[in-house]
Order: C-alpha cells, then structure tokens, then sequence
C-alpha cells in the first residue's frame, strides 16, 4: 500500500477529507520521527514498539571486487510488532505456515 492509498483508505474510515487525512498522518509520522531522532522508544500497545538501535562499525567485502571496506557505525529504526498485531497477521489467512 502506498502513502496515497492509505491517507484514502483513512479519509474512507475516518469519514474526513483526504487534505484532513493527509495532515493527520504527516503529524504522526513527524512525532514519530521527532521521538526516534531523540533516542526515545515509542511502545504502542497492541501494535508495537519503535525504538532505535546502534550498529557497530564493522569490515564487509565488496562483492564485485572483494576488496574489503569499512562500514561505519550508524543508528537503524526498527519496529516489533506487539503480540496482539503478531496475533491477527498470522491468523489472517487461517492457514498453518508451518506445513509444507
């Protein structure tokens, strides 16, 4: 789904506009921003939580040329999904995925 497919599919549930829809959720995902640049954990009940984690600087190969390169150290959002959002994703089709 893409951005505009949702701030639609918003403005159907929530019975606005889609300029209405569009300002709520580029509200939200500024704080949400905003919270992660701070080094805040956001833990949503229910869906999940945000948080940032730290990758360490490490050596990779290039696999083209095989030479060796430094990566650097960065800061990587992540996201896990609460047990309740973990519960309807994999009862959504009713299948067991642990057959084949």
């Amino acid at each position: 789904m893409t951005k505009t497919q949702f701030i639609d599919a918003l403005s159907r549930s929530l019975g606005g506009t889609k300029q209405e829809s569009e300002r709520a959720l580029e509200a939200v995902l500024q704080t949400l921003s905003s919270a992660l640049q701070k080094g805040e954990k956001l833990d949503w009940r229910g869906f999940g939580v945000f948080k940032v984690r730290e990758s360490k600087a490490r050596q990779a190969r290039n696999p083209r040329t095989g030479e060796m390169v430094n990566v650097p150290a960065k800061k990587v959002a992540t996201f896990k999904p609460g047990k309740e959002l973990s519960s309807l994703l994999n009862a959504a089709d009713g299948a067991d995925t642990t057959q084949a």
